[in-house]
């Protein structure tokens, strides 16, 4: 989303710090480009002249001027600045601090993923926090609104409110609250109907809910594709039912990235989560310092070791490493190997959480690969059978041609992978072979394929075999 924003940044400070010193002329020059940029990523103009004045009277200080690396502490007061317009540095975290059950109602313009972002936030709730969870629809304008939510609070495993025809979204308010008390229920969320505009119908009705829940928290859900639009989506609620909090959806998608920089000046309110993607567990926190460190091609460590710990089988991990280590991996532990990766989410999205990355990603633009290689690996893999997986040497010219037919590949990408495979068995042979001492003592060249020793490496190009002196 931020990748064309991204882009022009760190096309800008890769100019400043090839400059020695830096004058006021350059700051300007500087900050007329991230200005550009900016406007062209869909920031709301206020928020772009905020954000300009503030780094200008901060960039032309004497500690920048002076700096040894002036360019490097620009980007540092850049990097500040987006952190502030973005929130302050931290997740801001729902509020959870009421009497139960705490109400918390979604509201939204319809289509933005008010409804699935109930059932994700449901989710999230009800595993994550171990609370009770009951859903409620209050949506009696969309044609199966209702249904659609009771069917996402079974994929969630929470409860959901029993429908009755005929009750209006303020009668089912107060049923779902009264429910929610009897049955012992810590968290009641409230889905609210959407309009596909901003119409005074709309924000009477969400009044009129606020006014018999009193809800701890009301999340309005956005569009993050909708640019500008969301931005006035957003201000239009707040001004008429006030919003405590801002969840923007289809953070994965192709849209500017400027709304999110925007939504906090505008509304004062924080965007709290983001979601992506349609998976129910497609809801993340919202940490402003590593969004602004994702734009400046900084990257999000800790996003993604957080995001590895949520989504890795960690047991199966240690076992597969045992094997690998033991060489004894197979191709069945190849697949388990990709199905992990896979569910990391798209590479390209990985690639985004690693510092530096962002120039490589561009230069690997078009390479398909977020599908392409580890999907077809499997296919090939699904298409051999149990002791051909097991036994990769048995796969002769006639077994490759099935294989190949069989997962719609070529017999060259068969090759290719059983290439690939023997290579890491290869070198998973020679780890135990070395063990951890040798693997010191060599150095990383003793796992290289004959032939491919680096000249002068440790112990002077000695071969695996030999002793050192």
């Amino acid at each position: 989303m931020f990748d064309s924003l991204s882009g022009r940044m760190t096309g800008v400070f890769d100019r400043l710090r090839t400059r020695g010193a830096l004058s006021e002329a350059d700051v300007a020059e500087a900050m007329r480009e991230v200005r550009l940029a900016m406007l062209d990523s869909d920031v709301a103009l206020p928020v772009v002249k905020d954000f300009i004045n503030r780094v200008r009277e901060r960039a032309i200080g004497a500690e920048v001027l002076e700096s040894i690396s002036p360019g490097q502490a620009v980007a540092k007061i850049v990097n500040d600045a987006l952190v502030e317009a973005l929130g302050g540095a931290g997740a801001v975290p729902l509020n959870l601090n009421a009497a139960a059950p705490i109400p918390i109602l979604m509201v939204g313009l319809q289509g933005s993923g008010k409804t699935t972002t109930a059932g994700k936030l449901g989710l999230r709730l009800g595993g994550r926090e171990r609370r009770r969870v009951l859903l409620a629809s209050l949506d009696t304008q969309r044609p199966a609104a209702q249904l659609q939510l009771a069917q996402l609070a079974q994929r969630a495993g929470v409860a959901s409110l029993p429908i009755v025809a005929g009750q209006t979204p303020v009668q089912i308010a107060q049923r779902a609250m009264e429910t929610g008390r009897r049955e012992g229920y810590d968290i009641v969320i409230l889905d609210t109907a959407g309009r596909l505009s901003i119409d005074e119908a709309l924000m009477e009705e969400v009044r009129q809910i606020r006014a018999v829940t009193n809800p701890a928290e009301t999340l309005l859900v956005v569009d993050a594709m909708t640019g500008q639009d969301a931005v006035n989506t957003a201000r239009a609620f707040n001004e008429a039912v006030g919003v405590t909090g801002i969840v923007m959806t289809r953070m994965d998608g192709d849209a500017r990235g400027g709304a999110a920089l925007s939504m906090r000046h505008i509304t004062g309110a924080p965007i709290k989560l983001t979601g992506s993607g349609e998976k129910l567990d497609a809801l993340e926190d919202f940490h402003p310092e590593r969004v602004a460190g994702r734009i400046l091609g900084l990257g999000d460590l800790a996003g993604l070791v957080e995001k590895a710990s949520d989504t890795l089988d960690a047991e199966e991990s240690e076992k597969l490493a045992l094997k690998m280590l033991r060489g004894k991996f197979d191709l069945d532990d190849y697949a388990a190997q990709i199905k992990q990766i896979n569910k990391m989410g798209s590479i390209s999205g990985i690639l985004d959480m690693l510092p530096g990355m962002g120039q490589m990603k561009s230069q690997l633009a078009g390479k398909d690969l977020d599908t392409s290689v580890l999907k077809r690996h499997t296919a090939i893999i699904s298409s051999m059978t149990k002791s051909e997986r097991r036994t990769p040497d048995i796969i002769k010219a006639s077994r490759k041609k099935r294989i190949a037919a069989g997962s719609g590949a070529t017999v060259q990408e068969v090759n290719r992978l059983l290439k690939q495979f023997d290579d890491m068995s290869t070198m998973m042979k020679r780890i135990n072979k070395l063990g951890a001492k040798g693997l010191m003592r060599q150095g990383l060249g003793a796992l290289m394929p004959k032939g491919m020793m680096p000249q002068g490496g440790p112990g002077g190009g000695r071969g695996p075999g030999q002793r050192p002196h």
